[in-house]
C-alpha cells in the first residue's frame, strides 16, 4: 500500500519550470505524496476520535490541524506559479509531519492510541517525510 518515494510527484516539473508544465500530473490529486497525505488524515481522525471530551481543544485538534496541513499544503504549492513556491509550501507540509510525529508520540505516552495505532501513524509519517524530501531534491 505504501510505495516508494520515487513517484512522490508523479511526473513534478524539474527546477525552473513553472507550474502549467509540470509533466504527467495535471492536480494535485495525481501525486501520490497528497494521497498518502490524505490517508494519513484519516487515520489521526479514526485515532482521535476516542480521545477524552477534555482534549477535545487541546491535544486532538492539533494532531487534526497537522494532519490536515500536510496534504492541504502539497496541493497549495502545486498549484503555484513557480517551483521555488512550491518547494516552500512542500516544506511546510514537512514541518507538519514533524508536528504531528511529536503530537503522536504525547498520544502514546498519555495512553489515547495504543501502541500499534502509535507504530502505524509514526511509519505512515516517516514515509511521507521521506517522499516530500524526494519531491524537494526532484524540484531543486
Amino acid at each position: 500500500m505504501w510505495e516508494s518515494g520515487d513517484d512522490a510527484g508523479a511526473g513534478k516539473a524539474q527546477s525552473g519550470e513553472s507550474a502549467g508544465r509540470r509533466g504527467k500530473s495535471r492536480n494535485f490529486r495525481d501525486l501520490e505524496v497528497w494521497k498518502k497525505g490524505m490517508e494519513i488524515v484519516k487515520e489521526v481522525y479514526r485515532s482521535t476520535g476516542a480521545f477524552p471530551r477534555t482534549e477535545r481543544f487541546g491535544l486532538m485538534d492539533q494532531m487534526q490541524r497537522s494532519a490536515v496541513s500536510i496534504p492541504s499544503n502539497v496541493a497549495e504549492g502545486f498549484n503555484r506559479l513557480h517551483n521555488k513556491e512550491y518547494r516552500q509550501f512542500l516544506y511546510v507540509a514537512l514541518g507538519s509531519c514533524a508536528e504531528l510525529e511529536t503530537q503522536v508520540e504525547i498520544a502514546g505516552d498519555l495512553a489515547y492510541i495504543d501502541d500499534n495505532r502509535k507504530a502505524l501513524l509514526l511509519e505512515r509519517l516517516d514515509h511521507e517525510s521521506r517522499m516530500l524530501r524526494s519531491l524537494i531534491k526532484k524540484l531543486g
